[in-house]
C-alpha cells in the first residue's frame, strides 16, 4: 500500500491535537431548500460522492520503520472505507449554530479518514445546513475547500495548466553540479540559521509587556460554542475606499472593534488592551509538488482594541500589516510555523502536546481568511446562502475567528470555548454595530 509522509507542518497539527483540544478546521454551509426532506437527500448525495473523491479516502498512520521517518505519520488510503462512517444526518433543528458548537468539541476519529460531514435540517423546511470537519493534518483551508467542492454539485471550473516536465537527471549529472550547488546550499543553511534565530527573538519581545484581557484566556473546559456573522462586502469597501488599506485591513479593525465592545458590555473592560492576534498567511505554491501539505507562516499584530477612535484603530491595524508585510512572512513573531520544517519527526511526536501547550504565550487570538470561489456553490441543487468557517482553538485560549468571503457578502465564523464565552451572540452582534459604527465616521 503506498502512502504519503505528512509534511513537518501536518505532522505537528496531528501530534499538538488532544481531547480537549481538537485540530479541526470547520465550515457550516446552510443551503435554501424547497422541501422538509432536503437535508436527507442531501445527505445521501454526500455518502455517495465521498467514495468517489481520493482524498476524502486517506486516513494517517503513524510511521516506525527505522529507515522511514521514525515517528512520523503518513497518509494512506483506508482499505475498509465507508462514506456511513463520516455523512451524518441529524435530527431537524432550529439553531444550526447551537448544534455545531456541539459537533466542533468532538474530536475525529484518528483511525480512519479524518473528516466528517453533519447534516442538519431545518426546522423550518426551507433550509438545511451540513458541518463540514477536517483535520488540519489532512487539510489546510484551501484543501478542505476543494475536497468540499468535490461532493457539491459539479461546477465549470477552469482547466488547470500542466506543469513543465523536467527532465530526468541521473546520478552523475547531480554530482557534476555539486560544487556549482553547493555554496548556494550552504547559504541556505546559515539563512534558515538565521531566520530561526530571528523568529525566536520576534517571540520572545512580543511576549514582553503584553496588555490581553481574561477574556481571551480559558481553562480549557473542552466545550465549543459557534456564531456567525454576515456583512455585505459594499460597507467593507465604501469604508477601505474612505481611509485606503485592503479589505483584510478592515476586517482585522471590525475584529478589534467589536472586542472593544463586547468586553466593556460584560464588564471586563478594554482600556490599554492590546492583545496579539495571529494573522495566518498561505506560503502554498501553485501547482506545487505536495500540494497536500500545510504550507503557512502568519503575521502577528497587537489588536489596538483599547484605542476609542474606530479611524485610529483602522490606522494602527493597517500600519501593522503593512510592517509586516514589508519584512514578509518568513521573518518575525508570527512565522514559529516555519520552524516545523527544522524538527524531526520523533521531536514533532514528542514535543506536539508541549507546543500546544505554549501557543498561549505567543498569541492570544487566531483572526485567520479562509479562501472560497467566486462562483455559486449548491448542493442537489439547493443554492448555497451562506457559509461560516471554524478554526480550531488552541489550549488556553477562549477565542478564534474566521473570515468568508462568498457572493457578495463577509461571513465571520466566532468559534468560542463554551464555558469561557457564554455571551458569544453578543460579540457577534457587536461585530455588526462596529461595522456601522465605521461606515458612519467615514461616510456620514
Amino acid at each position: 500500500m503506498t502512502s504519503d509522509p505528512l509534511a513537518p507542518l501536518d505532522l505537528a497539527f496531528w501530534n499538538i491535537e488532544s481531547a480537549r483540544h481538537p485540530m479541526h478546521l470547520g465550515a457550516l454551509g446552510v443551503f435554501s431548500a424547497h422541501s422538509p426532506t432536503a437535508g436527507a437527500h442531501a445527505a445521501d448525495l454526500l455518502a455517495a460522492r465521498a467514495a468517489a473523491v481520493p482524498g476524502l479516502r486517506m486516513r494517517i498512520r503513524d510511521v516506525w520503520q527505522p529507515l522511514g521517518s521514525f515517528g512520523g505519520a503518513a497518509r494512506e488510503a483506508d482499505p475498509g472505507f465507508d462514506p456511513l462512517n463520516h455523512v451524518r444526518l441529524h435530527a431537524p433543528t432550529g439553531d444550526f449554530h447551537a448544534v455545531a458548537g456541539r459537533l466542533m468539541e468532538r474530536p475525529l476519529e484518528r483511525s480512519r479518514a479524518p473528516w466528517e460531514a453533519h447534516v442538519l435540517p431545518g426546522e423550518d423546511g426551507v433550509s438545511f445546513a451540513v458541518l463540514f470537519k477536517f483535520h488540519h493534518a489532512l487539510a489546510d483551508g484551501l484543501k478542505a475547500l476543494t475536497l468540499a467542492a468535490a461532493v457539491l454539485d459539479p461546477m465549470d471550473m477552469p482547466e488547470r495548466r500542466p506543469r513543465p516536465v523536467e527532465p530526468p537527471r541521473g546520478l552523475l549529472a547531480d554530482l557534476r553540479r555539486l560544487p556549482v550547488r553547493l555554496p548556494g546550499v550552504l547559504r541556505g543553511v546559515l539563512s534558515d540559521a538565521g531566520r530561526a534565530l530571528d523568529i525566536g527573538a520576534s517571540v520572545a519581545l512580543s511576549a514582553l509587556g503584553v496588555s490581553s484581557s481574561a477574556a481571551l484566556a480559558s481553562g480549557s473546559s473542552g466545550t465549543r460554542r459557534t456564531a456567525g456573522v454576515v456583512l455585505d462586502i459594499d460597507d467593507v469597501h465604501r469604508v477601505r475606499k474612505a481611509v485606503g488599506g485592503t479589505v483584510n485591513d478592515v476586517l482585522i479593525a471590525v475584529v478589534a472593534g467589536a472586542l472593544r465592545r463586547w468586553l466593556d458590555e460584560r464588564g471586563d473592560g478594554s482600556e490599554g488592551v492590546a492583545p496579539r492576534a495571529l494573522i495566518p498567511v498561505s506560503r502554498r505554491r501553485p501547482r506545487a509538488a505536495h500540494p497536500q501539505g500545510n504550507r503557512l507562516s502568519g503575521y502577528l499584530i497587537r489588536l489596538p482594541v483599547g484605542d476609542p477612535d474606530p479611524l485610529a484603530r483602522l490606522a494602527r491595524v493597517r500600519t501593522a500589516m503593512d510592517r509586516n508585510k514589508d519584512a514578509g512572512p518568513n521573518r518575525g513573531a508570527g512565522a514559529v510555523a516555519l520552524l516545523a520544517d527544522h524538527v524531526p519527526a520523533l521531536g514533532h511526536r514528542l514535543g506536539g502536546p508541549l507546543v500546544g501547550q505554549a501557543a498561549r504565550l505567543w498569541f492570544d487570538i487566531l483572526v485567520t481568511s479562509v479562501p472560497l470561489p467566486g462562483l455559486g456553490l449548491r448542493l442537489g441543487g439547493h443554492p448555497l446562502a451562506a457559509v461560516y468557517p471554524f478554526a480550531p482553538l488552541a489550549p488556553g485560549q477562549s477565542l478564534a475567528v474566521a473570515v468568508s468571503t462568498y457572493r457578495g457578502r463577509v461571513h465571520y465564523g466566532l468559534v468560542a470555548d463554551a464555558e469561557a464565552v457564554p455571551d458569544l451572540d453578543r460579540l457577534a452582534r457587536a461585530v455588526t454595530d462596529e461595522v456601522e459604527t465605521l461606515i458612519s465616521v467615514c461616510d456620514p
